[in-house]
């Protein structure tokens, strides 16, 4: 007796359709299994290719994990290639094949599994055609992009669209020996990771000399010779020898549509939960479906090879069995090598939740992959979102070096479970020195995030600070004075976490408090102190201030790539550039990896304490922003900075102890030097012309310095002072000087306030910035405000009365800035 065997026809090869074709034979051997490709090849790593490119990868060979010849012997399938599958008929169960020979037949099947995958978008612009121009989704752009590179001199490389396949390319192509652009329309790479860990890796880009051209459109390209011209919509142009378009991929979907099968709402083909289509004999896996997702139940693709497999074996079981296995979803695990930097992410970041109106809360966090003690103790950035209500976990970001893999598997098997943060606290980590910390960052996450959920912290996020009126808050800056000396956030006080206690009197208890610090645990420190003190709106910094810094830095645009190839940077070349009166000199060398700001600094400057003029000084550390403060603290000490550079996550920065000849040629030049104005007056046109002449000054780059002195003092002091003690002079004083700049008389022709109010008055109705606002824009500018000591002494003015940015200063102080000054003015 014959019986008939089950027929199975699978269209598409690669992690789809070749997977579930094994798995169908593992299942049974009494089937006939025939799988079509139109390309030449079934399985292959296509996630290597562009490490291929790049040079990463030696061996073509190696891209492929089986033949269609091994492949179809082992698992007795019948494997065509070079073969599309251009219809099918759905009723009569038959699918229409065309050849590479040109020949069209047919084949009948019982089950058919539908994996095309997804293909490059490529829009239509002038010159798209253009020769040396490519995509890359398979072998054969590959082939193609890596002969071009080998008959052509590829210096210059321009990459359209910053997702995670053009970022690897720019890696690739950069070890390949070409200066490399990224031109992409968003305001950031990576777009399925939120800004702020985005601006992370924009960072690093530029530190590998990578040209971003972000908020940026491509309106079409134009061939020279050898030469292409990249268009830019804002008028731009940008020559270039190769371009990479990586703009994204779409769901390949028209064999399913032309066949009447159901496409669904993000026009990917429609399947259940069993991954069939609307036609019960047709399964698809891969790319081209669609499949709600399991935070939010909303249809969405998901590109990613790791899912792809899961399908093509559930399906495969579902296509033998019957629809016994059911699919879950996926909720985009991905993760990506970019140059030192390893960046992943899973579930939905903060911008889809927002943008899907779902209520959500973050955290984010700086720490350590393993113990900081233990050398190689790299950074690592984790952002995670989850539901302000019950703290069900959302999504996690991670940008960072080492076990990066490790953790944000954790959160996606966190994620898929239902776990809430309270649940990243309970994982059960493996620790020893060389892999973790006793608590692991995945824990601290969770930890920050209960916090938060249990108003034990109140988050503030770099946005909010971003937007915000300073004016109307006081914000404190918790680190050290040699860190704030180093930088800060414009309008910040400084009082340091230990101080904080003994200091609460300078912290005003009616407004809101606003803490941060250089990561954000010394701000939640700091904001439990003065919570416990009575203070009731105090809110701290989320990521403090690396992440502040990151997320609200310029990336200018560039000018164009280098004349001559400056990718190295080596920092011999700025050594012996920089060090002509130095000969000789020694190098002495500090690890300072594994340690949280502001330790890097702390043991630079101790080792500069202990040199000898001329000898150089060479740090190392695992924070990304140490090389930044090297060469602002090299600014404010006279010391020169000679150089830095990366490797593989360590950041090195080459310092000189200043010499003679050092100080000498570190002098600024007439047209360098800052202005310094002394206020010794407090009637409005005046104060207004201090501020006009400061403003302007700032605008042209110059340091400008403001002294207030006597009654120059009214013109900073607050609207809404707290209550300060005062003796009976302090008081008289008080009651006969002006409360505040609003109360400012003219000089000439005040007529017992009507006319400072008529000048208030035109000022406004002419678009005149009031002296409120050219005060504001002067503390946004940068411009230092000096309250005189010994006139605030004299007067009775306490420092609580005056403005938080304002320093306070003696003679010295005025006199160290006019010496460095080449405009000094007395109003």
């Amino acid at each position: 007796m014959t019986v008939n065997k089950k027929k199975y026809i699978i269209v598409g090869g690669v992690a789809g359709g070749a997977t579930a074709a094994a798995r169908i034979r593992r299942m049974t051997e009494d089937a006939e299994i025939i799988l079509f490709d139109k390309g030449a090849y079934i399985s292959y790593a296509n996630c290597g290719l562009p490490y291929y490119i790049g040079g990463v990868i030696d061996e073509r060979d190696r891209l492929f994990v089986q033949t269609p010849e091994a492949f179809g012997k082992r698992f007795n399938i019948d494997v065509r290639t070079l073969s599309e599958v251009t219809a099918i008929d759905t009723a009569a169960k038959q699918v229409t094949i065309h050849t590479a020979d040109g020949k069209d037949y047919t084949e009948t099947y019982d089950k058919l599994l539908l994996s095309p995958g997804a293909s490059p978008v490529v829009p239509p612009l002038q010159g798209i055609d253009s020769e040396g121009i490519f995509t890359l989704r398979n072998v054969n752009d590959t082939d193609r992009i890596k002969a071009y590179m080998n008959s052509h001199q590829v210096k210059r490389a321009v990459i359209v669209g910053g997702g995670f396949i053009g970022l690897e390319m720019a890696e690739n192509l950069n070890h390949a020996g070409a200066q490399v652009a990224v031109v992409e329309m968003a305001d950031q790479v990576m777009s399925p990771i939120d800004y702020s860990m985005a601006s992370l890796v924009h960072d690093h880009l530029q530190q590998q000399n990578v040209k971003l051209y972000l908020k940026q459109a491509v309106e079409g390209f134009s061939r020279e010779g050898e030469e292409l011209t990249v268009h830019f919509k804002s008028g731009i142009r940008l020559k270039a020898d190769m371009v990479l378009l990586s703009i994204g991929v779409r769901a390949e979907t028209r064999l399913a549509q032309a066949a009447g099968l159901r496409l669904g709402e993000m026009r990917g083909i429609w399947v259940d939960e069993y991954l069939q289509t609307s036609d019960e004999n047709i399964y698809a896996v891969g790319d081209a479906i669609e499949f709600p997702h399991p935070i939010t139940g909303k249809p969405w693709l998901n590109f990613l090879a790791g899912p792809a497999n899961r399908q093509a074996r559930i399906v495969a079981d579902n296509m033998v069995l019957g629809n016994k296995e059911k699919y879950e979803g996926a909720i985009g695990t991905a993760i990506a090598k970019v140059f030192d930097l390893t960046v992943a992410l899973t579930g939905l970041p903060a911008k889809r939740l927002k943008q899907m109106d779902i209520p959500y809360l973050s955290a984010t966090i700086h720490n350590g992959a393993h113990a900081g003690y233990y050398p190689g103790s790299l950074q690592m950035d984790i952002k995670i979102t989850f539901s302000p209500e019950n703290g069900k976990l959302y999504g996690a970001q991670i940008v960072g070096y080492d076990g990066v893999d490790k953790r944000i598997d954790e959160y996606a098997m966190a994620i898929k479970n239902g776990a809430t943060v309270r649940d990243l606290t309970r994982l059960e980590h493996a620790y020893a020195p060389p892999f973790s910390s006793a608590k692991d960052p995945v824990a601290i996450s969770g930890y920050v995030a209960g916090n938060i959920l249990t108003d034990k912290m109140t988050p503030l996020y770099w946005r909010e600070l971003k937007e915000a009126d300073i004016t109307k808050v006081t914000l404190v800056d918790v680190r050290t004075p040699d860190e704030y000396a180093l930088g800060t956030i414009s309008g910040a006080v400084n009082i340091p976490l230990d101080d904080m206690r003994e200091r609460l009197s300078e912290i005003p208890n009616d407004r809101p408090v606003w803490l941060f610090c250089g990561v954000g645990l010394r701000g939640y420190l700091a904001s439990n102190i003065l919570k416990a003190n009575g203070y009731k709106v105090v809110r701290n910094l989320i990521g403090g201030l690396k992440t502040y810094k990151a997320a609200t830095a310029t990336i200018e645009t560039p000018d164009g790539f280098d004349e001559t190839d400056k990718m190295s940077s080596e920092i011999a070349e700025g050594q012996t550039e920089n060090s002509s009166c130095a000969a000789g000199s020694s190098v002495v060398k500090v690890d300072a990896c594994g340690i949280q700001c502001p330790g890097p600094i702390m043991k630079m400057k101790q080792a500069m304490d202990g040199l000898n003029a001329g000898q150089q000084l060479e740090v190392r550390a695992t924070d990304a922003a140490f090389p930044r403060d090297a060469e602002a603290w090299c600014r404010t000490t006279g010391n020169k900075f000679l150089g830095k550079r990366s490797e593989s996550g360590v950041y090195i920065a080459i310092i000189e102890k200043t010499t003679p000849c050092a100080i000498e040629a570190s002098r600024p030049h007439p047209h360098d030097m800052g202005q310094t104005l002394i206020l010794f007056s407090d009637d409005l046109d005046k104060t207004l012309a201090t501020f006009v002449l400061a403003n302007g000054a700032a605008a042209t780059g110059k340091k400008v310095s403001i002294f207030f002195t006597f009654w120059g003092l009214n013109a900073i002091k607050k609207a809404h002072k707290p209550r300060v003690k005062k003796d009976i002079f302090g008081r008289m004083f008080g009651w006969m000087l002006p409360n505040d700049s609003s109360k400012l008389a003219l000089s000439k022709m005040n007529m017992m306030g009507i006319g400072a109010k008529m000048m208030r008055y035109l000022m406004e109705k002419k678009g005149v910035d009031s002296l409120e606002s050219l005060r504001q824009q002067a503390i946004d500018n940068g411009v230092e405000f000096i309250a005189c000591q010994m006139s605030m002494d004299v007067m009775g003015v306490n420092r609580e009365e005056l403005l938080d940015n304002v320093t306070i200063g003696g003679v010295a102080s005025y006199m160290e800035r006019a010496d460095q000054a080449n405009v000094n003015l007395f109003i």
